[in-house]
């Protein structure tokens, strides 16, 4: 029977490609000049769909392979050239059409400049910029951008919405060549709706500096571009969703966006309680962080809820899920303008509001020379945070040879927290060591303003140019809190300690900075730049602890800490730039200088610090072809102790971790290495990139722990030998046209060698990963759409003191997802998500599958409505883990989520209602005459 099968599906696999043939031909201009990244199109005579398409190479030769046998038109087009087409008949004798040469010819100026509109390429090639014409990748109706970039060749949008183009992470997603919400790429491509978009861009973003002086300084940055369609620059476009589900579970969303000449005005709203956000985590992170960095200070938090102590671990929470159970609300108004023709200016403001219920269970294993114990601590946290931040960005060009630019952000947050925690410490054979019962509160404020002023200067000498920089930052952070805890120590004589304390902590800081930067060319498009940088940040913390005794408070002078501290740095540098068609190299050095003076006025401690080194620099990027490209970068810098680092006072947050300064400290000094390669072939759309990163640091600051006999445990920063760290990442991407689909395969491997103390004894740590992930994309037209992938994650940490505590552990996830269309108005949508947690040290196991379905029915016309019927988490498996291995222990983590609930939500699409230059039905081709 199976040979049967065998048999035949070798003879339906012959018979597939018996009926398929390619099609080859050469592109040239009248001239017989050849034409390369031209795109050719093969379309469907009756309708004009596309079927297939290639883009010819160097040489202007192109091959359509995998085409079934037809009747089919064949469309080439080339920036300046009349698009050339002509019809083709199957033969029956051969299965290859061999065209020759096929000539464009010029458009004619006669009716000036002729715009056609709807018949394009999918892809089009403009040197250093891929261009992707948006309506040749469908997406379900009411999709956003982000669901277009998942269809564009080439790009990949993770989980958490990061996005990679060619390999590369995108820095920047701009709207109309304009930022959206400054830089954050997320407010774009998960509030836009996709049916917008004209093209989407793909290019390398030089620097500022180097479009203004016209000289490549080689620094790049990937970025996209959404050009809107022209009825959506001169209208009003939008949706506007709001649902409701069980367990009182809601969510509302709404964009609205008027584009016009010379100006963007968008207003974004969003609300729900279902962990889903339209902005990035680490705006998150900005939103709450202000608060965690105060409380890093002493008072009222919990350093290991956040695993700050974590410097080398490797979290892996698959999946993108934010734990806890989360309420967010936001808003924000975007707006640039034209003041003229020299004039532009770009600004926004954001306002976000989050509320997070988290409980928390850990268990740790602690590795030490003498012995291993066990550490674990249930939590529960709440935490509130409004955030308010607004920027502004000023361009004002006051001649062809000068301009001005000028850049201004600001931010609020208020925030605060509960925690309550119980912990307990097991020696190995499973007694009880101590234990802790802790209540902690905290409310603080923090408020920065960071601002730029930047002049350029070009000369009338070309690459001869002079720019200055000036920048200004103010903070100030407010904090106060109490902490109540009940410690119970079990080893010796059994005792008891409490603690309640009140704290408060103040911290201003100053900045003012300047960055001076003078080319001169020395002919043959070499460079010689001198630079100069000078910046002071000054410092003024008054923090205050005092222990409750009878009802009163008394000042504890060992934990209070009053400082004021200067951190100053000069650093003239030196650099040669050498500029050619395929590379451009830089070599060059630093002499930095820092001085820190600090005083600690409750302990009468003044600190004074002079640091010095030589710091060399070396860039080379090679460009083989618009497409292939190699990055070579060695940099140095100084890993400078921090104020601190430096004060020996003691934070008691977590009375069984304590945590100190370390005031003999001295820098270390970094050595980072970093290469990479890239190649995107677009006629084939095959990616290949590689990443090969290694940073090794002397006299480096790491971690010293000690732990007494009852089992607390201070940590405090101390200088080592020397640290290195190297990782590399290789990924592969290519379609298989015959099976509608795409793959890509990945492989990242890591080495971390450290060394710490551990108990005065220097312990040296090494830890290996290894990891690998595929991605399966398929897609049938605009009916079905199937994804799936996997990501797996092997790590070994070795440690000297002990071989015997190898810690190994093995996690892996795998995803799902379909997309069905059917009936014309119908939508099936489901994803399936599998995440296992590993440990072959602690026979720790956990399983976590996660699935989505949902049901969605298009109403109105031109289906601008859309009512959906959906189940989150249908196994209803309500927590998240996290698996980390570091210096000296293995440690997992569960956390709370969101179980199962039921939703229905309805979407109403503004996209055509309000748009007045919409078209009405056809579809048709319009043609524009520009005289």
């Amino acid at each position: 029977m199976k040979k049967s099968l065998l048999i035949l599906f070798v003879l339906l696999t012959h018979v597939g490609f018996a009926q398929r043939f390619s099609i080859q031909g050469h592109v040239t201009d009248s001239l017989g000049g050849a034409k390369p990244l031209a795109t050719v199109m093969l379309l469907n005579p009756k309708d004009s769909s596309l079927v297939n398409f290639a883009v010819s190479d160097g040489r202007g030769f192109f091959e359509i392979k995998n085409v079934q046998k037809g009747n089919y038109q064949l469309k080439i087009t080339f920036v300046g050239f009349a698009p050339f087409t002509r019809n083709i008949v199957t033969p029956e004798d051969t299965t290859i059409i061999e065209l020759g040469v096929l000539q464009l010819q010029p458009v004619s100026k006669e009716l000036g400049e002729v715009v056609v509109l709807g018949e394009r390429a999918p892809v089009t090639v403009k040197k250093d910029t891929i261009e992707f014409n948006a309506s040749s990748f469908k997406t379900k109706p009411n999709a956003n951008v982000e669901d277009l970039l998942k269809k564009l060749p080439g790009v990949q949008v993770e989980t958490d919405g990061t996005i990679r183009a060619q390999g590369e992470q995108v820095q920047r997603v701009m709207v109309d060549g304009r930022e959206f919400f400054g830089r954050d790429p997320k407010l774009a491509t998960r509030n836009l709706p996709a049916d917008a978009v004209d093209k989407v861009q793909v290019f390398d973003k030089k620097s500022d500096q180097a479009v203004f002086s016209g000289v490549d300084d080689g620094q790049r940055e990937k970025a996209i571009n959404l050009a809107l369609k022209e009825e959506k620059r001169n209208g009003v476009f939008g949706n506007l969703m709001g649902g409701a589900g069980t367990t009182n579970r809601f969510m509302a969303k709404a964009n609205i966006n008027r584009f016009g000449k010379g100006k963007q005005f968008s207003v974004l709203g969003m609300g729900n309680n279902i962990n889903e956000q339209g902005f990035s985590i680490d705006d998150y992170m900005n939103f709450t962080g202000g608060v965690r960095q105060m409380m890093g200070g002493g008072g009222g938090a919990v350093r290991l809820e956040f695993s700050s102590d974590n410097q080398n671990g490797v979290p892996l929470n698959f999946g993108g899920r934010e734990n806890g159970i989360m309420t967010n609300y936001a808003g924000g108004i975007n707006l640039n303008r034209d003041l003229g023709t020299k004039t532009q200016i770009n600004s926004s403001y954001f306002y976000n509001h989050l509320d997070q219920n988290l409980v928390r269970s850990l268990h740790r294993v602690n590795y030490l020379p003498a012995g291993n114990y066990d550490f674990d601590q249930q939590s529960r946290q709440h935490t509130v945070s409004d955030n308010h931040r607004a920027n502004i960005t000023v361009d004002h060009r006051l001649d062809s040879a000068n301009s001005i630019r000028f850049n201004a952000n600001a931010s609020y947050t208020q925030s605060q927290q509960n925690l309550q925690s119980q912990s307990k410490t097991r020696a190995v054979d499973g007694s009880l060591q101590n234990r802790s019962d802790r209540n902690t509160f905290s409310r603080g404020s923090s408020t920065n303003v960071n601002s730029t002023l930047l002049f350029r200067h070009r000369f009338a000498k070309k690459g001869r140019n002079f720019s200055t920089n000036l920048s200004f930052g103010l903070s100030q952070n407010a904090l106060n809190g109490n902490l109540q805890s009940t410690n119970q120590f079990y080893t010796g004589l059994a005792e008891e300690q409490n603690i309640l304390q009140m704290n408060s902590q103040h911290t201003d800081n100053q900045m003012l900075g300047s960055n001076f930067s003078y080319a001169e060319p020395l002919g043959g498009r070499k460079y010689l730049e001198a630079n100069y940088s000078f910046r002071t940040n000054r410092n003024q913390v008054d923090r205050k602890v005092f222990d409750e005794i009878n009802g009163a408070g008394k000042l504890d002078s060992l934990l209070s800490n009053q400082y004021n501290s200067n951190y100053i740095y000069n650093r003239p540098g030196l650099n040669f730039r050498l500029n050619r068609r395929k590379y451009n190299f830089v070599i060059g050095a630093g002499y930095q200088q820092t001085h820190l003076t600090g005083t600690l006025i409750l302990k009468n401690i003044k600190i004074d610090r002079t640091f010095q080194n030589i710091l060399p620099v070396v860039h080379l990027n090679i460009d083989f072809s618009n497409f292939r490209h190699a990055r070579f970068d060695y940099e140095t810098s100084m890993q400078e102790p921090t104020i601190q680092q430096l004060q020996p006072v003691v934070d008691n947050s977590d009375p069984l971790n304590l945590i100190a300064g370390n005031p003999e400290l001295r820098p270390g000094y970094v050595h980072r290495l970093s290469t990479n390669f890239t190649l995107f072939d677009p006629a084939k759309f095959i990616s290949f990139f590689a990443f090969v990163t290694g940073q090794y640091t002397t006299n480096a600051i790491t971690t010293s722990q000690t732990v007494d006999q009852n089992l607390v445990r201070l940590s405090k920063p101390v200088n080592v030998r020397n640290n290195l760290n190297v990782s590399g990442d290789f990924n592969v991407g290519f379609p298989v046209s015959i099976l509608h689909s795409r793959f890509s395969i990945g492989t990242n491997i890591g080495q971390v060698k450290g060394i710490n103390l551990l108990n005065e004894e220097e312990n040296t740590t090494r830890q290996q990963t290894l990891g690998g992930n595929a991605r399966y994309d398929y897609t049938l037209k605009e009916i079905l759409t199937i994804g799936l992938s996997a990501n797996l994650t092997h790590q070994q940490t070795k440690y000297s003191f002990n071989a015997l505590q190898n810690q190994v552990f093995f996690n892996k996830a795998y995803s799902a997802e379909m997309n069905l269309n059917f009936l014309k108005n119908y939508s099936f949508n489901t994803s399936f998500e599998y995440l296992i947690y590993n440990s072959q040290t602690t026979q720790f196991s956990q399983k976590i599958p996660l699935l989505n379905i949902s049901f969605s029915r298009f109403i109105l016309k031109n289906k601008v409505g859309e009512l959906k019927v959906g189940v989150n988490n249908l196994l209803n498996r309500s927590f998240g883990v996290t698996q980390t291995a570091d210096t000296n222990y293995l440690q997992q983590e569960t956390a709370n989520n969101l179980g199962r609930f039921y939703m229905i939500s309805f979407t109403y699409s503004l996209n055509k209602q309000l748009n007045p230059l919409a078209p009405h039905g056809g579809g048709g081709m319009r043609v524009m005459i520009r005289q």
